[in-house]
């Protein structure tokens, strides 16, 4: 089926995600014994196929499988300078490979550190904190709203971002967004009106925010399924930290200077990580698109092309209107079917995991605008730059998490493809998306409703701040948990369009997270963080029901969904 991922085991221990095997490889090789490919299949009768749970001795086979199974990576074969794609792509220090795969792992994590650092331009530019109202003649509501505004594109932005670069290369996308993201933070630092400013940031944050679909393409183009875990929680790390450390950066320079020293700020980084993404990003996708074939080969008559029509006093018109046909189908293609995305969510793996996420993101913002809106009032009253400083124990919690998580949820998945004995005709191990939610799923699932609630009531009641900031450490361990499951999901339940898989997410996340920020202030002022986080706990808590269901029923939504996608 098309999104069962089969994967081979590499050689190299330092890429085993199930490292309590490594010790059962070395007695094999003191051992003598010969590594052969030996599949699970051998020794079992036909009935363990149907059946999704192994005994004893089952699993000891299985530890064999990983140990047998072991074959060296393909050599890595190098594009010429002069072939590689992407723009200016021969200005690259990290060479494009044939397969992205074949990689080392050190060049591996040097992309998905580029692609984090990248990851972060956005969601820092949504957080940092903009005092204009004074200087722009405005009030503190129109302020909020050129924030909102930048969240809203950086939902909308990525859908287009995400069909750009199936046709155009990741590398193009890159460096071509970041670009413009420059030049309207430029426009932000020095406009002289309030609509001005909105009008530009809205636009730099559409810019920036490509990364948020496309660097999730890019994890998924370099790792194979049972390590992208471990891959997409250090992804994750640029635009979970980038909101909470903003502050402290927007505290010190707006009390330092004024609100456009911070988005000067915001061209130093985008300038940074411009140079960063021009000499060290290869291309990483196997294959692009060509519209502009695609669109000729849809158009072009059912007759032979080596055949020339035959001379007539109409076949002037009739080029015109063929290639007329040819470009509004080129423009349909890159201007409304990135939209098309949407309908995605008809399936119910992909409306789960993305529901979930987005409810979590969602209850992100709203933690971030009630720490903000509380701790400047009494009973505490602190500075700008101390209320920055708060939004560091659920940056501990996301590196924490990112950390033990993401090797914990390819271990998780490697176990339960050896349990359910599903293997090719290889003998190498079949992987499933649904897989990666088991424990982990339900520890964050519990650990973050309980931390809100535990945040909400203890700043309504003006507890010690530490207090509060130890539930916020258990919130971004919590949520990070959630945060790297769904997004590497959805890149597996849509493998031949990764990045828009991601992008859907964003769109739903954003929109919730949008939503969170505007509402967030109102609702404590009516009825106090105690409550507010009581009611956003039950939500979250409840819909820990889409872990239960994608158990129960997952497997057979997610076949339904490969037989109707073909």
């Amino acid at each position: 089926m098309a999104h069962d991922h089969v994967e081979k085991i590499p050689a190299s221990s330092d890429t085993l995600c199930g490292s309590p095997f490594d010790e059962r490889i070395e007695k094999e090789k003191e051992a003598g014994n010969n590594f052969d490919s030996r599949s699970i299949r051998s020794g079992h009768s036909a009935h363990s196929e149907q059946s999704t749970v192994a005994d004893p001795h089952d699993l000891e086979h299985g530890d064999d499988v990983l140990a047998r199974t072991i074959t060296p990576k393909k050599p890595i074969v190098k594009v010429p300078r002069s072939k590689r794609r992407g723009l200016f792509a021969r200005f690259a220090v990290v060479a494009e490979v044939t397969d992205p795969y074949d990689y080392k792992n050190s060049a591996k994590w040097f992309i998905t550190l580029l692609v984090a650092i990248a990851a972060a331009a956005a969601p820092v530019g949504s957080a940092i904190i903009l005092q204009v109202a004074r200087t722009l003649h405005t009030d503190d509501t129109t302020t909020n709203l050129s924030v909102a505004l930048y969240m809203l594109s950086m939902a909308i932005f990525p859908l287009w971002w995400s069909a750009f670069s199936e046709t155009l290369g990741r590398r193009t996308i890159y460096l071509t967004s970041f670009a413009m993201f420059v030049l309207f933070s430029v426009l932000s630092a020095v406009s002289h009106s309030i609509s001005m400013l909105i009008t530009v940031r809205l636009f730099a944050g559409g810019a920036a925010a490509s990364v948020q679909a496309v660097g999730a393409g890019t994890i998924a183009d370099i790792w194979e399924s049972r390590e992208r875990g471990r891959a997409m929680g250090i992804f994750y790390l640029g635009p979970l930290c980038g909101p909470l450390l903003a502050p402290i950066i927007g505290g010190i320079l707006g009390e330092a200077f004024d609100w456009r020293a911070t988005q000067w700020a915001l061209v130093v980084y985008g300038v940074m990580t411009w140079l960063l993404l021009f000499f060290g990003l290869p291309e990483t996708l196997s294959g692009t698109k060509d519209v502009v074939d695609e669109a000729t080969t849809d158009t072009s008559p059912s007759s032979s092309s080596n055949q020339r029509p035959p001379l007539s006093r109409t076949s002037t018109r009739e080029v015109i209107q063929k290639r007329s046909r040819k470009y509004l189908k080129v423009a349909r293609m890159l201007l409304v079917d990135p939209l098309s995305v949407i309908l995605y969510l008809r399936f119910m793996p992909v409306l789960l995991t993305v529901y979930y996420s987005a409810v979590t993101f969602g209850s992100l913002y709203v933690l971030n605008i009630s720490i903000q809106y509380t701790f400047e009032r009494k009973p505490y009253d602190y500075s700008t730059i101390i209320i920055g400083v708060l939004y560091l124990p659920n940056s501990l919690g996301y590196i924490s998490s990112s950390l033990i998580g993401g090797r914990w949820m390819d271990w998780i998945m490697t176990r339960e493809a050896i349990k359910a004995n599903r293997v090719d005709e290889r003998g190498k191990l079949v992987f499933r998306p649904e897989d990666r939610m088991r424990e982990n799923a339900w520890l964050g699932a519990l650990m973050y409703p309980c931390a809100l609630i535990w945040y909400g009531w203890t700043v309504e009641k003006g507890v010690f701040w530490l207090a509060p900031m130890i539930a916020n450490f258990f919130y971004g361990f919590g949520s990070m948990l959630i945060f790297a499951m769904a997004t590497t999901m959805l890149t597996e339940f849509m493998p031949r369009r990764s990045s828009s898989g991601v992008a859907l997410n964003n769109l739903c996340r954003n929109i919730l997270s949008c939503v969170g920020a505007i509402v967030g202030a109102p609702l404590i002022a009516v009825i106090g963080n105690g409550w507010l986080f009581t009611i956003l706990g039950v939500w979250t808590l409840s819909s820990a029901l889409v872990i239960w269901a994608m158990k129960r029923y997952g497997p057979g939504w997610r076949e339904k969904m490969d037989r109707q996608l073909g």
